[in-house]
């Protein structure tokens, strides 16, 4: 049976002579309703006015930079040969990992300064965080990058994808897994299951939405990135976002069961933190 193949255009639309990348819309967009989410949750918990806004300002480039800064450590002896090529990010090369580090680092400075909980920051953070995660991914399906091995139409279409996606994930004649639908679900479902979990009374205390955050992201991404073929790799033999899943989880875990046992009952739980800083709050 012949299947008619019409690949989207990673192109959306140009400007005189600048070409606007439906990947970039898309990560646009989904940083967009993640400030809002947290700006409109830290509101709820009497942040500073603006507080999340301006925290973004700083944050957001940061941490497109350390998505860039990372892929380039990882593919060093490529761009060593290439060095014109380092910042040339419009040409791809970013790493979710490397984004998330450099705005954690950028939000822990930021919270130093304004005098806001580091931990409740996170947390107010974690899950519109997780949307622009899902959001995001469809930026590589777009592009037809960050896919799994091989399979075949019939593997696909026994998932029940909708045919624009099996469409998509035909490349020079193969289908491959949609690991960026596997990523993407899994973002927003932990978007959904966070939010059920910071919402039930005396359930998280403080720090542990980021730390269920980032527990179920790392987990996972460990088993989404072992079906890439794009991963980068250390010493040629492990997969960077692994070995990064599995210490970040094992770290997150760890703290979360520290901060239980020699904390307690110091860090409020979630639902009962107000700071009481912005004026709708007085």
């Amino acid at each position: 049976m012949n299947h008619l193949i019409a690949e989207i255009n990673p192109v959306a639309f140009s400007l005189g002579g600048l070409e606007i990348a439906w990947y970039g819309i898309l990560i646009g967009l989904g940083i967009i309703i993640a400030m809002s989410l947290a700006s409109n949750e830290g509101d709820r918990k009497g942040m500073p006015n603006e507080f999340v806004i301006d925290m973004a300002f700083w944050a957001v480039p940061i941490a497109i930079v350390g998505a860039r800064i990372y892929y380039v450590i990882f593919e060093w002896q490529y761009y060593l040969e290439h060095p014109e090529q380092i910042i040339q990010i419009w040409n791809g090369g970013i790493a979710i990992y490397g984004a998330l580090l450099a705005g954690g680092i950028t939000v822990y400075f930021f919270t130093k300064k304004k005098n806001v909980p580091f931990y409740l920051a996170l947390d107010i953070l974690a899950p519109g965080v997780l949307v622009a995660q899902a959001i995001g991914r469809w930026g590589n399906f777009i592009n037809q990058e960050a896919h799994g091995t091989e399979v075949t139409r019939t593997f696909l279409e026994n998932l029940f994808l909708p045919e624009f996606i099996i469409n998509q994930m035909n490349i020079n004649g193969t289908y491959y897994h949609p690991t960026f639908l596997y990523e993407s679900l899994w973002s927003f479902i932990g978007f959904i299951v966070i939010l059920i979990l910071r919402r039930q009374s005396k359930t998280l205390r403080e720090g542990e939405v980021f730390l269920t955050y980032v527990m179920w992201y790392s987990f996972g991404r460990f088993f989404i990135e072992g079906m890439r073929t794009d991963s980068l790799y250390l010493f040629d033999v492990i997969r960077v976002s692994q070995l990064l899943s599995v210490v970040l989880f094992i770290a997150a875990a760890a703290i979360w069961v520290y901060r239980r046992y020699n904390n307690y009952p110091k860090d409020p739980f979630y639902t009962e933190i107000n700071l009481g800083m912005n004026q709708k709050s007085k």
